[in-house]
């Protein structure tokens, strides 16, 4: 498996001044970063390290204080100057405003003991593979529902009391944010999750086992209790997961993710996406980096040194793991009938 990675930008978080100009650095609505699909996991544990946070949340009786009337904030608002976050909330500073900004805008209006959770805290947890550009809370049981466009709130039955503090945002410890993702995601964006959060080690295969006890009686809690069980840290991309929950599904198991395959010396290494080790057989997803004519090139010389040494190949591209899955598992199955 290989997939095209941007180098993730490393950024010192500093929080804003109160001395933040209003004036500087119009922001497009649309600039705003928001966070997207990420499909190798590596770069979901390098997300936390690029947010910066640096604007500045303020209410309109903090920009009251500071000698800003009605008008003017109306004036640089308009003018993209200022951003209003939501209702009553706005992001003052010099940087686009990025998930870490809209995070502390979207605590200042919930109500007390929200935590952010969800598609938003696996992100700044380093986990964060589920597409979803809306900010995530999980509030108290009783307590008000906000929701405003962009945020998404869930009400909680269970406590609240221990959030995991994350660049100073509290959220969902990450053992129950990747169970609330296992339970509410589609099959394969919730395993790709879990592994994800064991890739990042986030939590461990226990941690999640005492969650899946906590959540006994919680919506969704089946697909869960399937998922844990097979969720693994060895998994290095979203399409990866699903290629092996699509076998798994298929009745083919007993497969090795990540396997290392090394010559009689040890001098030559290949990892294999998925390997039947004592058939012999790799099982690997191509992605879009192959259309590279370099990679193309290291791509064959590495097919043909392994099948060289007795391994039979098997890939698979996007098409066919979300358009004919079945293909996926009769191909496979076919590989495995012939090396009896």
């Amino acid at each position: 498996m290989i997939l095209a990675s941007a180098d993730a930008t490393l950024v010192v978080h500093r929080a804003p001044s109160l001395s933040t100009d209003l004036g500087r650095a119009p922001w497009p609505r649309e600039a705003w970063a928001r966070l997207g699909g990420v499909d190798l996991y590596r770069d979901a544990q390098a997300f936390p390290r690029t947010l910066r946070g640096r604007n500045l949340v303020v209410t309109p009786s903090d920009l009251a204080a500071g000698g800003v009337s009605p008008d003017a904030m109306r004036w640089r608002t308009g003018r993209g100057r200022m951003i209003r976050a939501y209702r009553g909330v706005y992001l003052v500073g010099s940087t686009v405003p990025d998930l870490l900004d809209l995070a502390r805008a979207a605590l200042h209006v919930a109500s007390p003991g929200a935590v952010v959770g969800f598609q938003t805290a696996a992100a700044l947890l380093g986990f964060g593979v589920a597409e979803d550009s809306r900010i995530h809370l999980v509030v108290p049981c009783g307590g008000p529902l906000p929701r405003p466009p962009g945020m998404v709130t869930h009400e909680s039955t269970l406590p609240l009391d221990k959030p995991e503090i994350v660049l100073g945002v509290p959220c969902t410890p990450a053992a129950r944010c990747a169970l609330d993702l296992a339970r509410t995601l589609p099959r394969p964006d919730a395993l790709s999750t879990l592994d994800a959060a064991l890739a990042a080690a986030a939590c461990t295969p226990d941690d999640l086992a005492t969650e899946l006890t906590l959540h006994s009686r919680l919506k969704g809690i089946r697909q869960a209790r399937e998922l844990v069980p097979l969720a693994d840290p060895r998994a290095q991309c979203r399409q990866e997961s699903h290629l092996r929950l699509i076998l798994h599904d298929g009745g083919v198991t007993g497969l090795m993710p990540q396997h290392r395959v090394t010559d009689d010396d040890g001098a030559i290494t290949y990892y294999l996406d998925l390997a039947d080790v004592r058939r012999r057989i790799g099982i690997e997803y191509d992605g879009s980096s192959h259309l590279d004519r370099d990679r193309l090139r290291a791509d064959r010389e590495r097919h043909n040194w392994l099948e060289s040494h007795g391994w039979r190949m098997r890939y698979f591209t996007d098409r066919d793991l979300y358009r004919r899955p079945e293909y996926v598992v009769r191909t496979v199955k076919a590989a495995r009938t012939r090396s009896r």
